[in-house]
């Protein structure tokens, strides 16, 4: 993957923002630098963690689509607890692709794959991995390919509530280390929903 600037994410941000008719929070910015930063830089490893409503996976969906402008081959995987909850990333994403005036150069011609739970950019051929897909926790995931990975609120209370779950949703999780392409990203965002949170890091 291409690395991306930080300036160049800061103008992917603000042109996206001066479109909405709003200027870019201080703290967007530095969840944009986060992110950047950890695409860029070995072992392309992450855990954002952000209080609630403080517009987390806005960014990451900005920052999902902006790495799709500079490198238009990149694969991403959204993962949730739920589809549904997968979906509506993917959604945001779409949208930003669509209105971005950054992005107009990759909309493809023919929007075979441009639905609720995958979508497709203009890029170079034979890929076959959709340009975005999303898919519950729960489910298949065999046989997929990503470059970026993206865990946005995996972990909820129906996912974390007893031991059991927990351990299970970490041993789903490793699977994750399969499917990622070599030199790959992956990023947890979301908010503990218990005291033995699965996003602890020690």
């Amino acid at each position: 993957m291409k690395p991306v600037t930080i300036t160049e994410a800061f103008d992917f941000l603000d042109a996206w923002n001066k479109i909405l008719g709003f200027s870019t929070p201080q703290h967007h910015k530095q969840i944009m630098q986060f992110l950047i930063e950890i695409f860029n830089n070995e072992p392309h490893r992450g855990l954002l963690n952000a209080f609630r409503h403080s517009g987390k996976s806005t960014v990451v969906g900005i920052f999902a689509a902006c790495v799709l402008y500079h490198n238009p081959q990149t694969r991403i995987l959204i993962l949730s607890a739920e589809t549904n909850l997968a979906s509506r990333m993917v959604a945001h994403i779409k949208n930003i692709l669509e209105n971005h005036p950054f992005c107009e150069d990759i909309l493809p011609d023919v929007k075979k794959e441009w639905g609720t739970h995958k979508i497709t950019i203009k890029r170079p051929i034979g890929i076959r991995e959709p340009s975005v897909i999303c898919q519950g926790v729960s489910g298949n995931i065999t046989g997929m390919r990503s470059d970026l990975i993206i865990c946005d609120d995996v972990e909820v209370p129906n996912t974390c509530n007893t031991a059991q779950k927990r351990n299970n949703l970490r041993e789903r999780l490793r699977e994750l280390d399969f499917i990622l392409s070599p030199h790959g990203t992956m990023i947890y965002i979301g908010t503990p929903h218990t005291k033995n949170t699965i996003y602890q890091t020690d």
